[in-house]
């Protein structure tokens, strides 16, 4: 007999909730204000735009290490989401808090052109995923996603997995 599926509002709630707690064990993600936006399996980070945040009143530019960080923050959260996506689809219980996060090994940023004082937007996507190793690539926009900002090339050394 086959089970019956779920009904989408539980599966968005279980997917939103797993969500949430990811972000929320990472105090940095709040001290940049990153917010994630889901659509299915697909995350898109959002910095908004904070006076913080710049680096050059005089242009005024993002700092490039809020560009790098908001990068990297999008990488490891991209690489968590995608670990836990089969037992979250499967229904189980995803703790994760008591989760460890992927360790970043190497992390490069290219500066494409000037971040501006606004909102940014970043996606990341996972390359080679193995029990031990994974390389991302990430870039982030402002106005046109055809037009990014900066993008960066990174490589993870993953958590052990349970069971």
């Amino acid at each position: 007999m086959s089970r019956r599926p779920e009904p989408i509002q539980v599966v968005k709630q279980r997917r939103d909730a797993t969500l949430q707690s990811l972000i929320e064990g990472v105090p940095y993600i709040q001290f940049l204000g990153i917010r994630f936006d889901r659509r299915g399996d697909e995350l898109t980070g959002l910095l908004p735009f904070a006076d913080a945040h710049i680096g050059n009143p005089v242009l005024p530019a993002l700092h490039g290490g809020v560009t790098a960080a908001f990068l990297e923050v999008t990488a490891i959260i991209e690489l968590s989401w995608a670990m836990m996506w089969e037992d979250m689809e499967k229904g189980v219980a995803v703790d994760t808090k008591a989760r460890s996060l992927p360790k970043t090994i190497d992390f490069t940023v290219d500066y494409l052109r000037t971040g501006l004082p606004r909102d940014a937007y970043a996606r990341a996507r996972v390359t080679r995923s193995g029990r031990r190793y994974a390389s991302v690539q990430v870039e982030a926009w402002q106005d046109n996603r055809m037009r990014p900002f900066a993008q960066a090339n990174a490589h993870f050394l993953m958590p052990p997995r349970d069971g």
